[in-house]
């Protein structure tokens, strides 16, 4: 696989204090790649180290020790720059401008024509799904779900080879989150490669192909999400099930008798039903076959566990610890 991006030790101190200055290291060692059209997620606390990332990636600081390269070239390249897109967490933008005047401004920073500049920010804005009618209203006027999808149409002008995105489904309500996610999600089939930066995980668990999780400036975990998965959890499965006409008493009397000889199967009385926790995913059929001779029917099916909240939560327990250890 080919690597648009490569961090090699990146490593960024602060100075702090006032007096007697101390330097304190925000990023410690930070490596890793990732490939041409991937989406790529980048986890992690408040503190953890991703905005530091982002800033030295984007040219915006400069790192203490280590390197980067993106799309096989030094982050200081500026020619490299327009191939590259960037939406913040907390975008400014100049809100005496239009929408559509901020877009072929920036169409206009790339060396766009003015045809071209008037032609991708017509795209670009349909593309978020920005109500046309709010297209010649000034940006000062807009909501923050609005100003997040000019954002995104903003990172997205150049066509970018790779795009960073920090926090892009913040201020959207759920129509907007979900049509932001199906975006982001059609970007690497036009050659888009993203770095995406969530604290939303639901988010990251159905865009991203891999993750990374950092921890106190640090690279906690990086993997596939089913290998990120894998590191919590006993792959455990909870069946849901409903009664037949309210009867939960029988539905979980049937099944507890029926399962009684397996110590691998657990069975819990719910308002509508039963839950059933099973330790061996081959055993679902045989319980759904078993709550239908009473009536039941199947409501859900799901994994115990092994999400990247239960990932993150872990990582977060670590970090406390071996801080009151350093304590």
């Amino acid at each position: 696989m080919t690597a648009v991006l490569e961090l090699d030790n990146l490593t960024k101190d602060y100075e702090i204090g006032f007096w007697r200055k101390r330097p304190q290291r925000a990023l410690d060692a930070l490596t890793l790649s990732v490939n041409k059209d991937e989406i790529f997620g980048f986890l992690g606390a408040n503190g953890a180290g991703k905005t530091t990332t982002i800033k030295i990636l984007m040219s915006l600081t400069a790192a203490t020790v280590g390197g980067a390269r993106i799309l096989g070239r030094p982050i200081d390249d500026t020619e490299m720059h327009r191939h590259i897109g960037y939406l913040p967490e907390r975008p400014y933008f100049y809100d005496y401008l239009t929408a559509r005047e901020f877009l072929e401004y920036c169409g206009e920073l790339f060396g766009f024509d003015a045809q071209t500049r008037r032609q991708r920010a017509k795209e670009k804005l349909a593309e978020v799904k920005l109500d046309e009618r709010s297209w010649d209203k000034q940006l000062r006027r807009f909501s923050k779900g609005m100003l997040q999808r000019v954002g995104l149409a903003q990172a997205l002008v150049n066509n970018p080879s790779i795009v960073f995105l920090d926090e892009p489904m913040s201020g959207l309500d759920p129509i907007g989150r979900r049509e932001v996610r199906d975006l982001v999600a059609s970007l690497p089939a036009r050659g888009t490669t993203v770095f995406f930066c969530s604290h939303i995980l639901s988010d990251v668990e159905m865009l991203c192909d891999r993750a990374a999780v950092m921890r106190s400036g640090k690279l906690a975990h990086l993997g596939t999400l089913d290998e990120l998965r894998a590191q919590t959890g006993d792959g455990s499965m909870e069946i849901t099930l409903a009664a037949a006409h309210g009867n939960t008493g029988v539905l979980v009397a049937h099944l507890q008798k029926a399962n009684a000889q397996t110590s691998s199967t657990l069975v819990e009385q719910t308002p509508s039903g039963a839950r059933v926790v099973v330790t061996d995913e081959l055993a679902i059929d045989e319980i759904l076959r078993q709550a239908r001779e009473v009536g039941g029917r199947l409501l859900a099916v799901q994994k115990v566990g092994g999400g990247l909240e239960e990932l993150f939560v872990k990582s977060e327990r670590e970090r406390q610890k071996h801080e009151d250890i350093a304590d």
